[in-house]
């Protein structure tokens, strides 16, 4: 599998990782749209995964990465939310049975891949079957592979999106975050609240975990969550301050200096960040109705152009 970065050069291909016995982690590069990273458990007859992948290419790359480690099959897929770069390719699990929150489920019905070189770069996206989770629930579920427990739970509040999900592993002490947390990307809070994702960020760290495997990424350690806080707290002093001098978040975007955070991929995604900031600051809830497409039409004006996608 092959893609190209910013640079113009092939992306690394993905790879597992080993994070706990049995525990692995499916680590894409570079993590910039669209090109997430995914996990599976595996036990002695059953595997759980963590998401699927955005493409049909990528998805198959996915199973024949999980097939060169174990032959027992994958009889449960978690979806952390409803993006599609994370659900578009559950069509390809046909022996799961597929979970993920009510709302994930609500969201993902009906959801397609967006229209070549409007918002993004063309992509293959290739066939992708719709099959949304089967098994929903409102808070959590504990999901048994074989006699491993695995906590799949609801962080409560709206964050990255209004229906994230967590996997924690309590005895190995592994967290997989789903895209409440990327490393080295630039966090994206256009469908969820900024607010409550430093609600959610203080969930994980309660959990203390040894390992964290970020939706995008490379594997990291709980370090991940005070560099998250610190980019989510310098959106919101930015969007006061375009609160306070009339700005668009457009407008806005275009006077900030990114500082330490314009080396972290996809920097665009501070446009739609303050849109969701600023519709805050105005009164509106966590996780409320707002123009998305306009959001993502401005972060393609800022970025002078479709979105980099490699995927």
């Amino acid at each position: 599998m092959s893609g190209h970065g910013a640079d113009g050069g092939a992306l690394p291909d993905p790879r597992v990782e080993e994070v706990a016995e049995g525990v692995f982690a499916y680590i894409q590069p570079d993590g910039s749209w669209w090109i997430n990273n995914t996990g599976f458990v595996v036990g002695r007859s059953r595997v759980l995964a963590i998401d699927a992948c955005s493409t049909e290419r990528r998805t198959r790359g996915l199973l024949a990465a999980m097939q060169r480690v174990t032959a027992a099959p994958v009889r449960t897929l978690l979806n952390t939310h409803h993006h599609g770069d994370h659900t578009f390719g559950n069509g390809y699990f046909p022996e799961a049975t597929i979970i993920g929150h009510e709302e994930t489920r609500r969201l993902m019905i009906g959801q397609t891949p967006p229209p070549d070189g409007v918002l993004f770069e063309p992509v293959e996206w290739g066939e992708l079957p719709p099959a949304p989770p089967f098994l929903t629930y409102r808070d959590g579920v504990d999901v048994w592979v074989d006699d491993r427990r695995v906590d799949v739970r609801h962080v409560g509040t709206a964050a990255h999106t209004t229906n994230d999900s967590i996997a924690w592993l309590p005895e190995e002490k592994v967290l997989f975050t789903g895209d409440l947390v990327f490393n080295g990307g630039t966090p994206f809070l256009l469908a969820g609240s900024i607010a409550g994702a430093l609600d959610a960020l203080d969930r994980l760290r309660a959990l203390s975990p040894r390992v964290v495997v970020p939706g995008h990424g490379a594997v990291c350690g709980p370090e991940i969550f005070d560099r998250t806080e610190g980019y989510l707290r310098f959106v919101q002093r930015t969007a006061e301050q375009a609160h306070a001098a009339g700005l668009s978040p457009l407008d806005a975007a275009r006077q900030t200096d990114l500082g330490e955070y314009a080396e972290w991929l996809d920097p665009e995604r501070i446009v739609g960040n303050l849109h969701r900031a600023l519709l805050e600051i105005g009164g509106a809830g966590r996780g409320a109705e707002i123009d998305a497409f306009g959001a993502l039409r401005d972060m393609v004006t800022y970025h002078g152009g479709p979105l980099r996608c490699y995927a």
